[in-house]
């Protein structure tokens, strides 16, 4: 147990251990994430309508998923969706 230096008191320890787990786990939800961004992206550049519709969908999903979770703030997902739902819509008016 003398890997942290957090504390001398078996609570802090402890708490330390947990904070080491909740971030290896918050780590991998915003790396899944920002993987979705980045392959949306990709498919808007393509101007792929369809798959930029349904990596919309995952990827707000996912985002909403991380807010309720609190790995990100809610305001900061809100953000995101609003701008990447921005970005396939004028995806959708250039095409007309």
């Amino acid at each position: 147990m003398g890997k942290f230096r957090s504390g001398r008191h078996k609570s802090a320890q402890k708490e330390a251990r947990k904070t080491v787990v909740r971030t290896e786990h918050n780590v991998s939800v915003k790396s899944n994430i920002r993987t979705l961004a980045k392959k949306l992206h990709d498919a808007v550049i393509k101007k792929d309508m369809e798959l930029a519709k349904t990596l919309l969908k995952e990827v707000s999903s996912q985002w909403d998923k991380a807010a309720k979770r609190n790995v990100i703030h809610k305001n900061a997902a809100n953000n995101k969706k609003a701008r990447m739902a921005k970005l396939v819509n004028s995806l959708s008016a250039n095409k007309k």
